[in-house]
């Protein structure tokens, strides 16, 4: 483990958030925009999930559905009314870019387990079982590279255990790195 303490872990997830928000923000600023002027209503999508040792917060995305949408797990996106831009948006992965806020604010690293909604109990208890539940949720983690989506929650939280044993620094770039071909290709459900 490279990292000797979550205290430099966090220092990365700090530098790393800053910098993200400060090369992304004109295209942030852009989408958030574009999704305002669609319907005139919050571009920005708050939506509680479960953090760090089981505790809720409230996780940020640009919203890319009508306001009236109930909150749902990714994987019921087909039958949800996505908008116009919203598909745009959901397409380029750039719903995601808000969480960067996430991360400074210390709710989310960015790398870790994907936040899970209060609902998705099964993940949940299978985290807390394996350890993965200590830890903050990622923008990206072991399970994303693994298969991006549609893995069953035993699936998800074994690869999200196995990340918790061997947390670092090296482990944590080639997990972002083989985040970015996914940040190219349209997402399988929607």
């Amino acid at each position: 483990m490279i990292y000797r303490s979550y205290g430099l872990k966090r220092l990365v997830d700090i530098v790393g958030a800053g910098l993200g928000l400060l090369i992304v923000s004109p295209l942030l600023l852009l989408t958030l925009a574009a999704v305002y002027l669609e319907d005139r209503h919050n571009p920005i999508f708050v939506q509680e999930r479960v953090g760090r040792d089981g505790r809720p917060y409230r996780m940020l995305k640009v919203r890319s559905m009508t306001p009236d949408t109930p909150d749902r797990p990714s994987t019921d996106a087909e039958s949800l009314t996505i908008t116009r831009t919203g598909s745009v948006v959901r397409r380029t992965n750039i719903d995601e870019l808000p969480q960067l806020l996430n991360v400074l604010s210390g709710d989310m690293s960015l790398v870790g387990p994907r936040p899970a909604l209060p609902s998705q109990t099964e993940l949940l208890r299978l985290r807390e079982l394996n350890g993965a539940s200590r830890l903050r949720p990622g923008l990206t983690g072991l399970a994303q590279i693994g298969a991006y989506d549609g893995m069953n929650a035993a699936e998800k939280a074994r690869l999200d255990g196995s990340y918790a044993e061997r947390v670092g620094f090296f482990t944590d770039v080639r997990i972002v790195l083989g985040t970015l071909p996914y940040l190219v290709r349209r997402p399988p459900t929607y």
